[in-house]
């Protein structure tokens, strides 16, 4: 298939780049785009040179499917002019997810719906895909009733003038602030913009991306989001209420056999997901599973995932390889 990556020169578009190649996803013409202001640039991929598309070079050359990591704004402008083009447009903002006539798809849940006929398809929000992930069996085994979500999201996740904001405080350098705050040596529990209601857009997105996912808006669900100092990834303390009871050996054992999940639970041996272990892979890591022995039916989890990689990267080629493998 013939592959146009929008946005190849940000933090998560070179991300892209780097699993594709991981994954010999190798397309016949590969076409990468950035702003007009990069335009004719070279970047390498698969050890070659190519040049940098405008968007207009870009849908002239017809790719099969365009792989959109440039914000929202961008992706609101361009990728119905793609998709007019009939090109197959996955795009990693918020822009599209939560229109009820464009699937939101973690691959291992629900790509069996994709068709044809979707010439745009949501990638979710880097927490809400490793949270999901974990959820959906556990979903379908003992009903959710209930999640109360706290994460701790990775400077990454805001992007590169964030990853330098810590990096040039960790040197003592004074720069451009992405946060208002320092977040070196900091925490704070903001991210996104906040609303009416208290929450952060963040926030919302885990509830309502969740919703749509899993199928289920009977789900009550509550979230927090802290930002945190950390580049490997991001993670999250998740407390569930099932309406079906269960043992812990069956979680652990259902959550082992869940492709893209990895289990990650030895506490005699200090074994546990961590942000440091997840870097650069493409799974989801769980551990710290136990019973919340203040209420019936629920259970703890620690979950963990480089928000680049299944978060965004990985997720999307793995869209692209689905699309690919059955000629959708």
């Amino acid at each position: 298939m013939n592959l146009a990556v929008v946005g190849a020169t940000g933090l998560v578009g070179r991300e892209i780049l780097k699993v594709l190649e991981e994954h010999k996803f190798y397309p016949e013409i590969f076409i990468p785009v950035a702003s007009p202001r990069s335009a004719g640039l070279p970047l390498t991929f698969n050890n070659k040179t190519y040049f940098i598309h405008t968007h207009e070079q870009a849908i002239a050359a017809k790719p099969d499917i365009a792989i959109f990591s440039a914000g929202g704004s961008t992706s609101k402008e361009w990728a119905p002019k793609y998709a007019a083009a009939g090109i197959t447009v996955i795009d990693n903002s918020s822009a599209w997810r939560m229109d009820p006539e464009i699937p939101l798809i973690v691959p291992e849940i629900n790509a069996s719906i994709l068709t044809k006929n979707h010439k745009i398809i949501a990638n979710p929000n880097c927490s809400t895909i490793q949270l999901v992930l974990v959820l959906a069996p556990l979903h379908a085994k003992y009903t959710i009733k209930r999640i109360v979500a706290s994460t701790y999201q990775s400077v990454t996740g805001t992007g590169a003038k964030a990853v330098k904001q810590l990096e040039n405080e960790r040197k003592g350098i004074s720069g451009e602030m992405a946060y208002p705050y320092p977040i070196d040596l900091n925490l704070f529990p903001h991210g996104g913009d906040f609303l009416e209601n208290g929450y952060t857009t963040e926030e919302m997105k885990l509830v309502n991306e969740t919703h749509k996912i899993l199928h289920d808006n009977s789900i009550r669900i509550t979230a927090t989001i802290v930002r945190v100092p950390v580049m490997g990834g991001h993670s999250e303390a998740i407390n569930l209420e099932f309406e079906n009871d269960f043992t812990v050996e069956e979680v652990v054992q259902l959550l082992g056999s869940t492709p893209g999940v990895t289990v990650r639970d030895d506490i005699k041996n200090n074994i546990y997901p961590m942000p440091l272990y997840a870097a650069g892979k493409d799974d989801v890591f769980v551990g710290r599973i136990r019973r919340d022995e203040s209420m019936p039916n629920s259970l703890n989890l620690f979950i963990v995932a480089d928000n680049l990689r299944k978060g965004a990267a990985t997720n999307a080629v793995q869209i692209a390889e689905y699309l690919a493998l059955n000629r959708i």
